[in-house]
């Protein structure tokens, strides 16, 4: 079989799994809720007056819940693509797999798949929720058939660049952040050249004709339109293949049938796909085993070498095991040297997450792709404001949010991989037997969390500040809006310390850590959508909402509390989604003043009820004892 039975076994273990079941009843629960709530909002502000009225609503609807599928199936698929190669390759086990039988492509394309499975079968349950619209109107099947048609093809290419990155890259974190990234900067990217930063068209398409071909999100509003445009370079190619075609005797005008941005996506996704799963195909043993454990035994032998040579030794001559010149060889070396005696901190989980290559020596990649986003983001803002454009809140949120949301994203990353790793590398039980105390560990791994992301949380801070010089921000909305960062980012670091220390397996540890941010920020945004979408009027807005932020509650319980339960979880777990209804109705009604204390109350409290647990009951949030011993 060409897939391999890595795959095989997968569509074996994945029916007989309960989470699998329950999953596909959430999230079509979860699709059914936001429909019902859409139509609570549209009948609850405005009159229903023809079939018309039944037909914009399923337009619209398509249209909100297209690109939010869209962002969980490329989101998922590319985290565990990612989180499944990753977790192989931190226990070890995937150097295992390079001894056995299987090839290359079984191998690579075995686990891609086999971590593309469930988002396949949500995706076909969501299906069924998709054909109702048909019944308001305004909604054809061709319009649903494009819709998942391009969502699939983003979440191969997704799942594609996670594993590939994660079978390249030596440590979780640089996987999946490096993923993160491009992904973000391949659909910002392809957003400016829509808008038409770099020009208008080349080559006879528009620009906006080649961010359908290129982006998933441009091509996702494309696919969810009634009809789709054509542009006339296209057409005219398309005719010339078909007569090509009709002169060899092909009856089909397969041309015809091209002539559209969209079927250029369907290329473009499949060229991605196949040359990202190539190329790991190929490069998958020259990566495996890791180099760092290459780089690591050659400093190893530098330093074994130097320390019988003297301090005269040259260590370039280290490869090549010659002495430097006027040293004598060493016929019998003893054993027992090691390299010279390093000081350590007086809290050595700080020492090493700040002063060692903890999370892999290519980090700076990670670092600089963070900094072309930035530059991205600033550089537009920047722009605007040389210009004497004024920018305006909705332009200034729409430019800022998807940078805060990639650096929380980030900052959580780094969070639940530094327990994860422990994890995975059997160092959390050393640790445990240390001398270590419970305090240390738990704000070690914070402190390093916060140091190796600093790029991430000060870079984003100086563009606010920079914005509020040059007046496009008021000091007083400067420091609510530094002051609700300070707490999300103190509450995406504690998550992911508390996912990483409740779950035993990797995947499912940064799975809940990452969902449940990635579905906090995507709750918001979905809530502020369909208020824009469907009404004017925000205050009277709560009982449409009522069953979403209940659900959001009951998530949020069973991503943070389910393992170990407290009281004070289950509070800050229904708090959260409430008090997130609350900032954002005030926020479109300009109390900024009320946005900023209700999100520090609710994250702040729901940080403190992470943080408390895992220093006074570490045992039990570990999972060494139970509550109860």
């Amino acid at each position: 079989m060409f897939i391999g039975p890595v795959f095989t076994r997968e569509t074996v273990l994945a029916p007989r799994r309960a989470r699998m079941y329950i999953a596909r009843a959430a999230y079509g629960f979860a699709l059914l809720v936001l429909m019902s709530t859409a139509w609570l909002v549209l009948t609850g502000t405005q009159m229903i007056r023809d079939i018309g009225d039944l037909a914009r609503f399923g337009m619209a609807l398509v249209q909100i819940l297209s690109p939010l599928q869209l962002a969980v199936a490329v989101f998922f698929a590319a985290l565990l693509a990612a989180s499944a190669v990753a977790q192989e390759k931190d226990r070890k086990t995937l150097d295992l797999l390079l001894l056995t039988k299987l090839s290359n492509s079984e191998l690579v394309l075995g686990k891609l798949l086999a971590s593309l499975l469930n988002m396949v079968v949500l995706l076909a349950t969501a299906l069924p929720v998709f054909m109702l619209t048909m019944l308001f109107g305004g909604v054809s099947l061709a319009q649903i058939g494009r819709v998942f048609g391009v969502t699939l093809a983003s979440a191969v290419v997704g799942g594609s660049l996670g594993s590939t990155l994660a079978l390249w890259r030596e440590k979780t974190f640089q996987a999946i952040s490096l993923t993160m990234l491009i992904l973000v900067l391949w659909l910002a990217g392809w957003r400016l050249v829509a808008a038409g930063v770099f020009g208008s068209g080349w080559w006879g398409l528009s620009a906006a004709s080649w961010a359908v071909a290129a982006s998933p999100l441009e091509a996702i509003f494309e696919a969810s339109r009634p009809y789709l445009q054509a542009e006339p370079a296209l057409v005219a190619a398309g005719l010339a293949i078909d007569r090509w075609l009709e002169a060899v005797g092909v009856p089909y005008r397969f041309g015809t049938m091209l002539a559209t941005p969209l079927a250029l996506f369907a290329l473009v996704s499949a060229s991605l796909a196949v040359v990202l799963n190539g190329w790991a195909i190929v490069r998958v043993r020259f990566w495996n085993p890791s180099r760092e454990a290459q780089t690591f035994r050659r400093e190893d032998e530098t330093w074994h070498r130097a320390s019988i040579w003297g301090p005269e030794y040259d260590a370039t001559q280290a490869d090549s095991g010659t002495p430097a010149a006027g040293q004598p060889a060493a016929a019998s070396p003893p054993g027992s040297l090691s390299p010279p005696h390093r000081e350590v901190w007086d809290n050595p989980i700080v020492w090493r997450e700040m002063r060692t290559w903890a999370y892999g020596r290519k980090i700076l990649i990670v670092r600089l792709a963070y900094l072309v986003l930035f530059a991205l983001v600033a550089g537009s803002l920047v722009w605007s404001v040389s210009q004497g454009e004024l920018i305006t809140r909705g332009a200034g949120a729409a430019a800022l949010a998807p940078l805060f949301l990639l650096s929380l994203v980030l900052v959580n990353a780094q969070a639940v991989t530094s327990m994860t790793s422990e994890r995975d590398a059997r160092a959390l039980d050393l640790l445990l037997v240390s001398d270590l105390t419970p305090k240390e560990i738990v704000y070690g791994k914070l402190g390093g969390v916060l140091y190796n992301t600093k790029e991430m949380i000060v870079l984003p801070t100086l563009l606010c500040i920079y914005l509020c010089g040059a007046g496009a921000l008021s000091f007083e909305n400067l420091l609510y809006l530094l002051g609700g960062l300070a707490v999300l980012y103190a509450f995406s670091s504690m998550l992911g310390i508390h996912a990483g220390m409740h779950y035993a397996n990797s995947r499912s540890a940064i799975a809940t850590s990452l969902g449940t941010v990635f579905f906090l920020f995507l709750g918001v945004a979905t809530c502020m959508w369909m208020m824009i979408a469907f009404s004017g009027s925000f205050e009277a807005q709560l009982q449409p909402f009522l069953a979403f932020m209940v659900g959001g509650g009951v998530g949020l319980y069973v991503a943070l509390g389910a393992r170990n339960p407290s009281p004070a979880i289950g509070v800050a777990s229904f708090v959260c989604p409430f008090a997130t209804f609350y900032a954002i109705t005030s926020f479109f009604l300009d109390y900024t003043l009320g946005v900023f204390l209700v999100t520090a109350a609710a994250y702040g409290f729901a940080t403190a009820a992470m943080l408390i647990p895992a220093i006074y009951e570490f045992d039990v949030a570990t999972g060494r004892t139970t509550a109860g011993e």
